[in-house]
């Protein structure tokens, strides 16, 4: 898994590289300078010489004393560059005012007192004013600097931020704002990291202020142990070798168990169960109301279909010690059966994906089926509005206006949650967060060359809850399988694309484990 760094693991870093005495602080910034240099030249090539022109914002701190290297690298490769400075030089940091003295260049104060000497045309526009330390929200001040590169002059300069767009939280993605939510945040095309990928790269806003992310190797590489124990990290290809099934008999793969409700109701649970069985579970049975059976045997073949009336009906079913996992919610109901269901199958010693219905039933009294789930091999997967009626607590904390940094992260919702819950807990979207009750957490990122809007789809949801059930049963640990299931179910959209709808997901697994097998 690729490491997702917050800014105090960053600094963490950093500091066991300085203290080690085998790179200095200025080393490191201009390392990191060169990089992003290296980036704008690599992003901007083809370019006429009329074009080749950087505005570079520098902060107060050793953000802006990579803007400082950033102007003097540019200016000596040709290019005509502007510098400006928020803040007295006099107080910036050693480094940064070491590198602040080295530039031959004219500094101009910000906020502007004159529009800049820059503009029409074609040019780069650097933001190296906040990196990942920023603490509080920009401010009018700053609101007025950004707004000044929103006129027409600028509309053609490629925008580059320095670590990460000024004005956004580094360990949440959330812009940072004032007590009523009002809070400027740089928008780039091109975001130059240093050492590891951010939270704030991947969570909430960060994809929609960052751009595209590339990630420099400043030579941190030897201290990465220095973040912690409890780094988050980004699941990748690379952790998917479990997925892929081996041989042995169809009982060596575990026995998938897919819950289904009333008449009319059933194609959620069909999704659940085709899933399952496309990602590796050895059998996998459809158990329906009696009323209901007829509409799955028309469209169930390698799927098996059991008739099955209520919680006294699971609870024999289960007696058969080769059912290996359960799944439950999608398309079940919300009637008093779903909450005695859920009851029966997290007591029953299996492992047990909770979704949709099952988690909506509980809505009124959450703790009902969090005393259900502690300590149990359970997976929740709610979407943000099932978190919110589930956890409402926690997702106040996400709509309450960011006014200060590290702000409250989806990371921080679900590993709470997951705590609560005493079970892994799934958060569903974009930036899908998985947390285990123990604190591991892992992010599942359908962003930026990623992104897979047209999971969007009505049935998607019931696909991945199938996924996870499928792995479940197969004998992973839960929140193995829960990361599993999240990058499965995206990559199976992609390889689809556009267009897709709830049915394709599993059938456009078998090209994602050929991928895998490559």
């Amino acid at each position: 898994m690729a490491e997702l760094l917050g800014a105090s693991e960053m600094r963490a870093v950093e500091t066991a590289a300085i203290e080690s005495g085998s790179v200095s602080g200025a080393t490191l910034m201009e390392r990191a300078g060169q990089g992003v240099v290296d980036a704008i030249l690599a992003a901007t090539t083809g370019w006429t010489a009329a074009a080749r022109r950087a505005i570079v914002l520098c902060g107060p701190g050793n953000n802006g004393g990579d803007g400082f290297v950033i102007a003097r690298l540019l200016a000596g490769g040709g290019w005509d560059v502007e510098v400006a400075l928020l803040g007295d030089p006099a107080r910036l940091p050693a480094d940064a005012r070491a590198n602040h003295d080295r530039w031959n260049g004219q500094v101009v104060p910000l906020p502007f007192t004159n529009k800049p000497r820059l503009g029409d045309g074609q040019g780069v526009l650097v933001d190296a004013l906040f990196g990942t330390g920023l603490g509080r929200g920009l401010g009018a001040e700053i609101a007025g600097v950004l707004m000044t590169f929103d006129q027409v002059d600028y509309h053609d300069w490629m925008r580059v931020a320095v670590d990460l767009p000024s004005g956004l939280c580094s360990d949440s993605g959330r812009v940072l704002t004032d007590a009523q939510g009002r809070g400027p945040a740089f928008r780039a095309d091109l975001t130059v990291s240093f050492h590891a990928m951010k939270r704030g790269h991947v969570l909430a806003e960060g994809p929609h202020h960052c751009g595209a992310v590339q990630v420099v190797d400043i030579g941190l590489g030897a201290w990465c142990r220095a973040a912690g124990p409890e780094v988050l990290h980004e699941v990748q290809a690379a952790d998917m070798g479990f997925a892929l099934k081996q041989a042995g008999h169809k009982y060596d793969h575990g026995h998938a168990l897919v819950l289904s409700g009333p008449p009319g109701r059933g194609g959620a649970a069909r999704l659940a169960a085709r899933a399952a069985l496309r990602v590796g579970a050895g059998l996998v049975t459809l158990a329906a109301p009696l009323r209901a059976v007829g509409e799955h045997a028309a469209r169930l073949d390698a799927i098996m279909l059991l008739g099955l009336d209520g919680p006294p009906g699971l609870s024999e079913l289960l007696e058969d010690g080769r059912i290996t996992a359960i799944c439950l919610g999608p398309g079940l109901g919300l009637g008093p059966a779903t909450a005695e269901l859920a009851r029966v199958a997290l007591q029953s010693g299996r492992a047990v994906v909770l979704d949709a219905d099952a988690l909506s039933r509980f809505n009124r009294q959450p703790q009902a089926l969090f005393d259900l789930t502690v300590g149990r091999d359970a997976v929740l997967t709610p979407h943000d509005g099932e978190f919110r009626r589930l956890f409402p607590d926690l997702a106040a904390g996400l709509s309450d206006p960011p006014v200060s940094g590290p702000a409250f992260s989806r990371v921080d919702a679900a590993r709470a949650a997951a705590e609560r819950a005493g079970c892994t807990v799934l958060l569903k979207g974009p930036d899908t967060v998985i947390a285990a009750p123990d604190g591991a957490v892992a992010v599942n990122a359908a962003v930026y060359g990623r992104a897979a809007p047209w999971l969007a789809t009505a049935g998607a949801g019931d696909v991945l809850a199938g996924l996870i059930a499928g792995l479940l049963a197969r004998g992973n640990p839960t929140f193995a399988a829960a990361a599993a299931g999240a990058w499965l179910h995206v990559e199976a959209a992609r390889a689809f694309g556009p267009g897709l709808i709830a049915e394709d997901i599993p059938e456009a697994l078998p090209s994602v484990f050929r991928s895998l097998m490559a």
